[in-house]
């Protein structure tokens, strides 16, 4: 049985639109990164078109989080949309600017900061809106080490079944070459794999281990897949929410693995009411994925 907390349906539009916002000015910042240093050609564009997006994607965040009226709506709503644009604007500006996208430990950490840490600190004033703490929003503390066990063994059972389905995609995508499929790792796992200090490794590690499952099952499972079914959907809920999980790891290889993962996750927060348990599986499984990833050369991990 899920928790019984009631999502307003236009907080979590807000919260979406807001992780979406944040996510990209994370990509944008990710792709100034080489540029800071200085020394490199175009730099001055570089900065100046990326901090015009930074401050644009800053006061869209601003706008949506304010309090709205039914009297200024239509005003507010048009100067959220005009910044929300030129933001996205010069972002495009910036990344052309920057040049063809390289990926280090530190782009990737600035990304999950930008989408996993943003989603937690985002999820503060949603909950506040509510009027519910962490344990009454995703029953935290209802049986947790049974949610806890549970969890790790779901993922332990399902890992070798999602290395099948990983080969099984690359296998079709290997014979669909010529349609325009190409077969390729997630960037996370490419730089994961080539990752050569250990300081590099710690941080991709604590984003790969913690941050990214407490913040995408909140966001994935707490949130919205509760959220459709409160509505009334509670099919929609479990096969949309998965579909909408494995689409936002861009990476078609993945795909399917990570929808089969998302239903087993929905599945087990049904089960045990108790959001410790999908997030200890999806921290398991990410952390049995990164431990192979070092042991064995080839194939390519599901994370």
């Amino acid at each position: 049985m899920l928790p019984s907390a009631l999502w307003k349906p236009d907080a979590i539009v807000r919260l979406f639109f807001s992780v979406f916002v944040c996510w990209y000015s994370g990509s944008v910042l990710a792709s100034a990164l080489p540029h800071l240093a200085g020394g490199k050609e175009g730099t001055a564009g570089v900065l100046a078109t990326g901090g015009g997006a930074l401050v644009f994607l800053g006061l869209t965040l601003f706008l949506a989080w304010r309090r709205w009226s039914l009297e200024h709506f239509m005003r507010q709503m048009v100067l959220l949309l005009a910044c929300f644009y030129a933001g996205m604007a010069f972002g495009v500006w910036a990344q052309k600017l920057a040049g063809p996208a390289t990926h280090t430990a530190g782009q990737v950490s600035i990304g999950a900061l930008g989408f996993q840490g943003a989603a937690l600190l985002l999820t503060i004033p949603f909950l506040r809106e509510h009027g519910l703490s962490w344990s009454q929003a995703f029953g935290l503390a209802h049986r947790r080490r049974d949610a806890l066990l549970a969890g790790l063994v779901v993922a332990c059972l399902f890992l070798p079944v999602a290395w099948g389905l990983q080969q099984l995609s690359n296998f079709i995508l290997s014979h669909l070459q010529h349609l325009g499929f190409k077969p390729e790792e997630q960037v996370a796992v490419q730089v994961l794999r080539t990752a050569a200090t250990h300081p590099d490794r710690i941080k991709l590690a604590i984003v790969t281990i913690l941050l990214a499952p407490v913040a995408e099952e909140i966001l994935f499972r707490g949130i919205l897949f509760t959220g459709v079914r409160q509505l009334g959907f509670p099919r929609l809920a479990f096969w949309g929410t998965g579909l909408v999980f494995a689409f936002v790891h861009f990476n078609a290889v993945s795909f399917f693995p990570l929808f089969v993962f998302a239903l087993v996750l929905a599945w087990i927060y049904t089960r045990t009411g108790n959001l410790c348990a999908p997030i200890a599986a999806h921290s398991m499984f990410n952390a049995l994925n990164f431990a192979m990833l070092f042991l064995i050369k080839d194939g390519s991990p599901v994370t």
